[in-house]
């Protein structure tokens, strides 16, 4: 069998660090991983807690800790008491143990069991029966003498009606349920009424003779941004059509008050979680073809180089002519398609095909003028597993970019600069998007692991450390079309600061924007309705006003907001996406498939399979059957008796010996002299 020697460095060290102190104490907010690993978020920074330090707190309360000092290591904290509670309600299993009902959180963060006493009539009530899913209130809370109390307030459904694995994923990033009826009354009373609006405020523009298109995946169901395009006097006229959510979601009415608590739509493998109720996000804000529609409008005109000579935002109304797909689009410009054959309600698919036309060329000059000046495009590819209707996996999507998803993001890039340009010179309270440059410390990680993948000279180095973006790309170009272009990627995206929402205009590094925002997708991001508004009052001359003063007021904590949630639902549909891959590979156990080295560590290698882009691990005991020394900057393992390297890149055969569905793990061996007989199509 295989032998994993730990790397320096990674030896358990003993309790002679010296005697621990308590020391100041300080209040922040505990932050838990996975059960038994928490820190703490306080003003003076990150202390991780000591075992057994979190007590009777829960994922998300403000606590007081005190900071324990020990010699030669940081200081860790340990729960002193409870400040104020985070969780109200929680998903879990219910289960009898007489005389009391049992609560199990579907969140193994919150790390208690929650009792239902007997008095509750609550289980009668919503006839519970062993296994079901319930949603609890809180009670009491857990204390060093008591333990936490529920009442079961609604029966979700039997575990057989649920995907146990998924409902986990939602309680355990948080993700909200379904919409109160005081936010779906409201919804339900609203309708689109374009004639009122543009009857009720001469500045709207009537744009509905406009040709114009929305292209979305094939699967979308709301559409919340159209394009229009044309040739005029030797450039282009370029105009990107926004839904306008705000002119029927007012600051602080029941709508507004929800969708600022969920901040973003979640995307789960099985389920969009919505940020506006359907009404809504389907229905009354999205820009479906022959229908009249409010949107705002940024109007652009470009020169022949594809740069921006002029641009114009206003409130206005369109009628999108078509709805498009990017397959269908892809097929058109790619000559597989004929433009009568695109899906034209308005019978302009002619009209339609010129128009692409004229986006694929903005496109490609768009990109262009980025690249000159750095902005740096990481290739990236989503996997998608698909279901069937009883949630089942029966396969994988995978999307990479192409011309079709190209010329909707150069527009909608564009449309987000130039209103982010218009608010910061005119210093109006908004939600930037800002991105800062990356550290040298973390490109310094990229180093090493880079010149083994072959893709940074030695005159490089001193380039890229500096941060520049210019040699952060000619490294991922250098690995374009190898097989060490994944992991070149993404060691670079992980040395990438995480992208923020903030009140001020910093920047975007990765894009080369000198000013950004988030403009183009208000029916899923908060932080582009807050871009409507503020876009709006500069429009009307009330940047100075009452509303835009509140806005101001509650824009550091709305960004902070924003900026967590968004992580918490991208965390959480990377998190269904693994649940639902490991059991459609639970059904391919025993087959053997190809795949490149994506990943090292002390115990195996992990491999990302081609096709599918499921990624497994490889424990140390598979590579063979001799030491192996770990090295944390090559990223490498290396056998001490056969001096045989297990780095990034490397290609593998590899079989399917297992799967943890719960947890979204795939296992794997190695296979050597073996072609691989598995297909993942």
């Amino acid at each position: 069998m295989g032998r994993g020697r730990p790397h320096h460095g990674s030896r358990r060290r003993g309790r002679s660090g010296g005697p621990r102190r308590r020391s100041r104490t300080l209040a922040g907010t505990l932050v838990v991983s996975s059960p038994g690993v928490a820190h703490v978020e306080t003003a003076e920074g990150e202390f991780e807690l000591v075992r057994h330090g979190q007590r009777e707190a829960m994922d998300g309360d403000e606590v007081e800790v005190a900071l324990v000092e020990q010699r030669g290591r940081a200081p860790r904290a340990v729960v002193r008491s409870v400040l104020q509670r985070s969780v109200t309600t929680l998903l879990g299993t219910f289960s009898q143990a007489d005389p009391l009902g049992v609560v199990t959180p579907l969140d193994v963060r919150l790390g208690h069991d929650f009792f239902v006493v007997p008095e509750d009539p609550c289980v009668g009530r919503l006839a519970l029966r062993e296994g079901d899913v319930v949603l609890a209130r809180i009670t009491e809370y857990p204390t060093r003498r008591s333990s936490a109390v529920v009442t079961v307030e609604r029966r979700v459904g039997a575990p057989d009606e649920l995907d146990l694995n998924i409902e986990a994923v939602v309680a355990s990033y948080g993700l909200p349920g379904a919409f109160s009826r005081a936010v779906l009354s409201q919804a339900e009373k609203i309708v689109a009424d374009v004639a009122g609006a543009l009857a009720a405020d001469p500045a709207r523009r009537d744009l509905r003779e406009t040709l114009c298109v929305t292209i979305d995946p094939v699967d979308a169901r709301d559409f919340d941004d159209a394009v229009s395009a044309r040739r005029v006097d030797g450039g282009f006229e370029l105009g990107v059509h926004i839904a306008d959510v705000t002119h029927y979601v007012l600051p602080d009415d029941p709508i507004d008050n929800e969708a600022k608590r969920r901040t973003c739509s979640a995307y789960l493998v099985d389920r969009v979680i919505p940020m506006l109720p359907e009404r809504l996000s389907n229905d009354v804000c999205s820009l479906r073809p022959s229908e009249d529609r409010l949107s705002m409008s940024v109007l652009m005109r470009l020169d022949a180089r594809g740069d921006v000579v002029r641009a114009r935002m206003c409130a206005s109304a369109i009628r999108s002519a078509a709805r498009l797909d990017y397959d269908t689009v892809d097929a058109l410009l790619g000559g597989q398609l004929v433009p009568s054959a695109l899906p034209c309600p308005s019978g302009r698919a002619n009209e339609v095909a010129d128009m692409l036309a004229v986006l694929d060329e903005v496109r490609a000059l768009r990109e262009d003028v980025r690249r000159e000046r750095g902005a740096i495009d990481f290739e990236t590819v989503e996997a998608k597993v698909l279901l069937d209707d009883g949630g089942r996996p029966t396969g994988v999507s995978v999307r990479r970019r192409t011309r079709a998803t190209g010329l909707i993001e150069e527009a909608m890039l564009l449309a987000n600069e130039c209103v982010a340009r218009r608010l910061a010179d005119a210093e109006a309270p908004a939600a930037y998007r800002v991105h800062e440059p990356p550290v040298e410390e973390d490109l310094r990680a990229c180093v090493q692991p880079l010149r083994e993948l072959g893709v940074l000279g030695s005159g490089d180095v001193a380039a890229l450390l500096s941060g520049s973006p210019f040699a952060i790309r000619s490294a991922l170009e250098r690995a374009r079309g190898t097989a060490a272009a994944a992991s070149a990627n993404a060691l670079l995206l992980r040395a990438q600061r995480r992208a923020v929402y903030l009140p001020v205009n910093e920047g975007h590094y990765a894009l080369g924007a000198p000013a950004y925002c988030h403009f183009t997708s208000p029916i899923r991001r908060y932080p582009d309705v807050l871009v409507h508004r503020a876009l709006k009052a500069l429009l009307r001359g009330e940047i100075e006003g009452k509303g835009m003063r509140a806005q101001a007021a509650a824009l550091p904590q709305l960004c902070r907001t924003c900026s967590e949630r968004e992580r918490a639902a991208d965390a959480a549909g990377r998190a269904s996406q693994k649940i639902k891959m490991a059991e459609l590979f639970s059904e391919r156990v025993g087959e053997v498939f190809s795949g490149v080295i994506s990943g090292c560590a002390s115990f195996g290698v992990f491999v990302t399979l081609d096709d599918t882009y499921a990624e497994g691990l490889v424990p140390i005991r598979s590579l063979g059957d001799e030491w192996f020394t770990h090295d944390e900057v090559r990223m490498t393992l290396t056998g001490e008796e056969s001096g045989e390297v297990w780095g990034l890149g490397r290609r593998v055969a590899v079989e399917v010996t297992g799967t943890n569905v719960a947890r979204g793990q795939i296992d794997l061996a190695l296979v050597r002299g073996n072609r691989p007989r598995g297909t993942s199509r």
